[in-house]
């Protein structure tokens, strides 16, 4: 009876141990499943606490080999989506509601991590040597140093599936272990099949509705390749009689869709710079106009100067900051769409895609709830310039 006892206890220790991996194991199944991955599709919700509120967003993500992406970011309460499309023409952002198209030179998302992208993840988890690992229940969880443009997010937790190391959760936190991101997947599926019209951008801007009169995209294209300050983006009108343009954005039978040098809107206008030529004053249209502020201002800078203005032939806000750092934060409500030329990159603030653009004065734009943002200095810091474009979310009057 003695032997028999021990016999069955070395078998259970035996099998209890088979049953059990270790980080080690993992990792290398986790690098063969990424490497031998076709597509995957996943939803979920993703929740940001970088403002005074956080912000919950519905994702969607969709992914053919090799480099077909698709991530849509939905806002039901405020009625944002936007959409980032990566296909054989390039990287498009997509801003259904205002009916425009960016177009960007990129090697994204390689060059730029993404929470809710499993490629993502799973990288930050095999680079990391010092990754930590726990079993939770039904998941492996792994803790590793988060790789982001956004300098204050350092650490981050990953749920995966024991069964299938599907994406369970994502905690992203800062250097005070507060999480700061959050997506939890509810859906996540390996090996899809999906339909060309998923990654083309056509096909994306009339599947959503728009709030314009045309339902043709405006279309923002760059001149030619380069980094940071080379790289330029040409915004044009598309699908209007008599200016059509190609896959490639540029309008056939001439050299250049606008002249970078004078800028105008719709109405012939001259558009306004916002260091020199943006007209201030309170005006009718202005007293109507509900302005957003930053939540996050950096040490050593004051409270704003605000100043009523038209930029661009719109009412607006134009945010003064001085101190350690000055910069200037311009608000407008656009109501037409002014053909520009943009010099920058591709910018992930979470919540949705701007572009910085710029050397010695950099200058940071993008929109959200249907307001145009442009936040300009010469001495911010890059890492700063997106903790205040994060962090502007609440409304304030005027």
């Amino acid at each position: 009876m003695t032997w028999t006892a021990a016999i069955l206890l070395i078998f259970s220790l035996v099998l209890a141990a088979c049953g059990t991996k270790d980080a080690e194991s993992v990792v290398k199944e986790l690098d063969k499943v990424v490497n031998s991955m076709e597509s995957y599709q996943g939803s979920g919700t993703m929740t940001l606490r970088t403002g005074q509120q956080p912000l919950e967003y519905k994702v969607e993500v969709s992914y053919q080999k090799p480099q077909f992406y698709r991530i849509k970011l939905t806002n039901e309460e405020k009625d944002i989506t936007q959409i980032v499309l990566r296909n054989d023409d390039g990287v498009f952002v997509l801003t259904p509601k205002l009916n425009k198209v960016f177009r960007f030179q990129s090697d994204w998302p390689q060059n730029q991590g993404q929470v809710y992208l499993y490629q993502t993840l799973i990288q930050s988890i095999l680079v990391d040597n010092s990754r930590q690992f726990v079993i939770d229940q039904d998941a492996y969880v792994f803790d590793v140093m988060a790789n982001y443009n956004n300098g204050s997010l350092s650490r981050q937790k990953i749920w995966l599936n024991k069964a299938d190391y599907k994406p369970v959760q994502v905690e992203v936190s800062d250097t005070n272990a507060t999480v700061m991101v959050e997506v939890k997947f509810d859906k996540f599926d390996f090996g899809p099949k999906f339909d060309k019209a998923v990654f083309e951008t056509e096909a994306n801007m009339n599947a959503a509705p728009t709030n314009q009169e045309t339902e043709e995209p405006t279309m923002t294209t760059p001149e030619q390749p380069g980094n940071k300050g080379t790289n330029s983006n040409t915004e044009v009108e598309a699908g209007t009689p008599g200016n059509k343009v190609d896959k490639d954005g540029n309008k056939p039978g001439t050299d250049s869709a606008v002249d970078g040098n004078n800028e105008t809107n719709n109405s012939g206008n001259a558009a306004e710079n916002e260091d020199d030529g943006a007209a201030t004053g309170t005006t009718p249209e202005a007293t109507n106009f509900t302005a957003m502020e930053p939540s996050y201002i950096p040490d050593g800078v004051g409270e704003p100067e605000l100043v009523d203005i038209k930029f661009g032939g719109n009412p607006g806000l134009m945010l003064r900051y001085t101190g350690d750092y000055s910069y200037t934060l311009i608000q407008t409500e656009p109501k037409d769409q002014a053909a520009s030329l943009v010099d920058g990159v591709m910018v992930d603030l979470g919540f949705t895609w701007g572009q910085l653009s710029g050397d010695e004065q950099q200058t940071l734009t993008w929109t959200y709830e249907g307001h145009q943002f442009r936040l300009t200095s010469a001495n911010l810091p890059e890492s700063e310039m997106l903790k205040v474009a994060q962090s502007v979310q609440g409304e304030i009057g005027k």
